[in-house]
């Protein structure tokens, strides 16, 4: 399908298409959409900033649209399961967008607020119920909401669920659904515990594959720094300091570790604001608001982040701290060339760190160009791993994340100078280091 008006919605949704100029479907979209009309349980793979949720969404209020019921109390007909409150509600605003001409119910149901108006909300019954695990059991135990009534389940980013810990609460949650009903299952990326989860969830599902998994986005250029720990607040805000670097989303491992790297910033006089699980639900939307209306340049995360920020305009994803689950790696920086845009992901790699990159380039199947800015570099290479070669004395910017890379690019003389302020792969800090 190469235009939304080939799938055949509703007139209403369609029109709300028309007015968010949406045009050509994704290729997830493209694929998932007409099967999920007719009914089929869908297990997709597809990294984030695909287009996953009108994948789902659009199909869905179609489905509603052309079988209008008043919902009954405390029920829903759709479920959607989603691992952390900002994806919920970012879910939740893009049914109300697509369905705003249809008058379509729907709550909202997440932890860190008052259970209170969450209850009330679903009293009278609603066709989209979007919440994350935990809030929902609480609801359920409450008897505030039953589940009988459930036509449509999706769960989205099931290999973020398993990470956070949730699959126990997502299989008593599956265990209280009615057996007839459709379900659609997507994931970024399938370990042996989500495949063997999607098997018990789904009846002869299509599988739906837009990219292999854990695979990162071509548009992202990689990099890895290899320096001391006690060298990451500096090269972070010199990194911050250069003039390229529009807005940046920055990863810690830690909490208290995304605190720490906000007050660092402050004493360099870099203005940074932190996204974690310590923050109330408010504290944390009126973080995440400034970030995207571009207010605050600079946002420290954990992973709780890394799959509900959805802002197209983030040029550069820091691993300050790299994951110790590489697929955290490929969620991460997805947060950067998001809707066809490019972007630049970069890492720093202490020593303790080095097997977590070497896990990560096997998940991903790609060597990642790497510079050295250690105190004390060893002689021949890096030893961590012998396979890796001495690091490159070219100073072009690498090709899309792999692969060699050129001496002088496209259109560049060898008399031009090294430092070209708009390609930070030229600076100096990132070289590799010139030693006697």
């Amino acid at each position: 399908m190469n235009s939304f008006a080939a799938f055949g919605l509703t007139e209403p949704i369609t029109r709300a298409l028309a007015q968010e100029n949406y045009v050509t479907p994704t290729p997830v979209q493209s694929q998932t959409i007409p099967v999920a009309m007719r009914g089929r349980d869908v297990v997709g793979i597809a990294q984030t900033g695909t287009g996953k949720t009108a994948a789902f969404a659009l199909p869905i209020l179609h489905r509603l649209a052309t079988d209008r019921r008043r919902p009954e109390p405390k029920r829903c007909r759709v479920l959607v399961l989603a691992p952390t409150r900002e994806l919920s509600a970012q879910i939740l605003d893009s049914f109300n967008t697509y369905g705003r001409h249809l008058r379509v119910p729907t709550a909202l149901a997440i932890g860190g607020v008052s259970i209170g108006p969450q209850v009330r909300a679903l009293a009278p019954g609603v066709d989209v119920l979007v919440a994350t695990p935990g809030r929902l059991l609480d609801l359920l135990e409450s008897r505030a909401l039953r589940l009988e009534a459930v036509e449509v389940l999706v769960l989205d980013e099931a290999d973020r669920m398993l990470d956070m810990g949730f699959i126990h609460d997502i299989r008593k949650i599956v265990a209280r659904l009615p057996a007839d009903r459709q379900t659609l299952f997507f994931s970024a990326t399938m370990p042996q515990a989500i495949v063997d989860l999607a098997g018990n969830m789904l009846r002869d599902p299509v599988r739906v594959a837009v990219t292999p998994a854990a695979t990162t986005a071509e548009l992202i250029d990689q990099r890895v720094i290899h320096l001391d720990r006690a060298a990451k607040p500096a090269a972070l805000a010199e990194l911050l300091r250069h003039e390229s670097m529009d807005r940046a989303l920055v990863f810690t491992r830690t909490k208290h570790g995304a605190d720490k790297v906000v007050r660092g910033l402050a004493k360099a006089g870099i203005a940074a604001q932190a996204i974690h699980g310590n923050k109330t639900q408010p504290q944390r939307e009126r973080v995440l608001a400034a970030f995207r209306t571009g207010r605050v340049k600079t946002l420290i995360a954990t992973d709780i982040a890394a799959r509900g920020i959805d802002v197209e305009q983030i040029s550069h994803v820091i691993n300050y701290d790299l994951p110790n689950i590489p697929e955290s790696y490929v969620h991460r920086i997805g947060r950067t060339a998001r809707a066809g845009a490019a972007g630049i992901a970069i890492s720093f790699c202490a020593a303790d760190e080095v097997p977590h990159l070497r896990a990560i380039e096997k998940l991903i199947r790609t060597a990642i160009p790497a510079t050295d800015r250690r105190s004390a570099r060893p002689a021949h290479g890096r030893p961590e791993d012998k396979r890796a070669a001495p690091p490159r004395q070219d100073h072009a910017h690498p090709r899309r994340g792999h692969g060699p890379t050129r001496r002088h690019a496209p259109g560049q003389s060898r008399g031009k100078p090294r430092h070209d302020p708009n390609n930070l792969a030229t600076l100096p800090f990132l070289q590799p280091a010139v030693r006697p």
